[in-house]
């Protein structure tokens, strides 16, 4: 039988070099440089200890500092990689001080009252100048066409106001070296959801969002059972006298995200003005042509996000983060970071490949450590912001280059050992 000289085995991972491309990431997004260019961060490593410092700073004593300065500088080296604005910003504030560490944010609820729109955009240029993307519900803003009452004139709906967030975004982004990014979510029963739907294939419209649908059970029924499917709006008290509230064809009741100034029963849901009916399965059919046409709008399917809440006692979800894999309640961000399983895959590509797991099990304890410290530099520049996330400390971890890790470890995609693993590097890392 063959054997392997103890001495030539290999019993830590291997080094892979930088390429270039990974070279020039780190040059343009994450390297700290001065106002004038001259490097702060000469090596990728000085990144590591810049971040790894700012983050371990702030434990208690000095000797805890040390300790875990030690320990994150050696997770950093080792795989585990915090969210961009973590790399980019964590001990930057000499050179860069209005900036944050979190990537992601949840606007406040935006009611429907143009002192209340204004102000979140206010919220919102405050919060993408930190270099936070940010994400809101604009359904509960009344329809095109609706009357307002205290400007004697009729709105031109949710979209247009929308696009007054584009432009704020497009104008603050080109002043900084990071592009803008939103998240608009836009409910199913709105009047103006197909104009929502159809929004982005006017040229050059909305170009700073990503759109989503918030799709409820409710809708999805009346889709399965080709229902019919009521497109409502809340009235408030003086809208409501026009209307007979106890008539089908005229009110239907609905949950929503405010209460405020609307009619609200002993159940606790608005009395909704009907503006049309549509069949469920037409607008099923419209959702499905721009997806496959145009790539949006996504799809959230809200009321499970909420009862999958661990929170949902006290926080109503009705928004994500730009990218959509974060749902998050008013004011709330997104803290993310991801372990790179291919820097834990011991003598790769041989018959002897193995799976570093005291190493991964260690990496991850001290990430969970170091991303629950980021939430005390936050850096976020409103108040409910950071009450919001001190009152929570959300913060997730995941992993990245599985199907890599999978190769160098000899198990082919997607094989019964290879889900194994998978599940395995979850469990572990859970």
């Amino acid at each position: 039988m063959n054997t392997v000289p103890a001495e030539i085995v290999q019993t830590t991972a291997v080094e892979i070099p930088f390429q270039p491309a990974s070279k020039d990431i780190w040059e343009k997004k994450y390297r700290l440089v001065k106002k004038d260019g001259t490097p702060v961060d000469h090596a990728m490593d000085d990144t590591y200890t810049r971040v790894a410092r700012a983050i371990a700073d702030v434990e208690e004593t000095e000797e805890k500092r040390e300790a875990w300065y030690q320990k994150f500088t050696w997770a950093l080296r080792r795989g585990v990689i915090p969210a961009g604005r973590i790399i980019s910003n964590a001990g930057a504030t000499k050179y860069k001080p209005a900036t944050s560490t979190i990537n992601c944010t949840v606007s406040g609820l935006v009611e429907d009252s143009m002192d209340d729109i204004l102000g979140k955009t206010h919220e919102a240029g405050l919060t993408l100048k930190a270099g936070c993307g940010i994400g809101y519900e604009f359904s509960t803003l009344r329809p095109k066409g609706g009357y307002v009452s205290g400007a004697g004139a009729y709105t031109s709906g949710p979209l247009s106001f929308m696009d007054i967030f584009d432009k704020m975004c497009f104008t603050v982004s080109s002043a900084g070296g990071r592009r803008g990014a939103q998240m608009a979510t836009f409910d199913i029963g709105h009047p103006d959801v197909v104009e929502f739907i159809r929004a982005k294939r006017e040229d050059g419209r909305l170009r700073q969002f990503n759109l989503s649908l918030l799709i409820t059970d409710e809708f999805m029924a009346a889709v399965k059972n080709d229902g019919d499917w009521i497109l409502a709006f809340p009235v408030n008290e003086r809208e409501s006298k026009a209307l007979d509230l106890n008539d089908p064809k005229q009110t239907i009741w609905r949950e929503w995200p405010s209460h405020k100034d609307y009619i609200v029963n002993d159940e606790g849901l608005v009395a909704c003005k009907i503006y049309k009916t549509i069949r469920a399965q037409r607008l099923w059919d419209i959702i499905m042509a721009s997806t496959y046409d145009y790539a949006e709008p996504g799809f959230i399917l809200i009321d499970k996000v909420n009862e999958m809440n661990n929170n949902w006692f006290c926080e109503d979800i009705r928004a994500t983060n730009p990218c959509g894999e974060q749902p998050l309640p008013p004011y709330g961000s997104c803290l993310l970071g991801s372990v790179n399983l291919t820097r834990f895959v011991i003598e790769p590509f041989t018959e002897r490949a193995r799976f570093d797991w005291d190493d991964f099990r260690k990496a991850v304890k001290i990430f969970a450590r170091m991303l629950d410290n980021v939430v005390e530099i936050n850096g976020l520049p409103l108040d409910r912001q950071r009450d919001e996330i001190l009152r929570k400390r959300r913060h997730g971890m995941g992993f990245l280059g599985l199907g890599s890790t999978m190769t160098m470890l000899k198990m082919k995609y997607g094989s019964e050992k290879s889900v194994s693993f998978a599940e395995k590097v979850s469990r572990e890392l859970a």
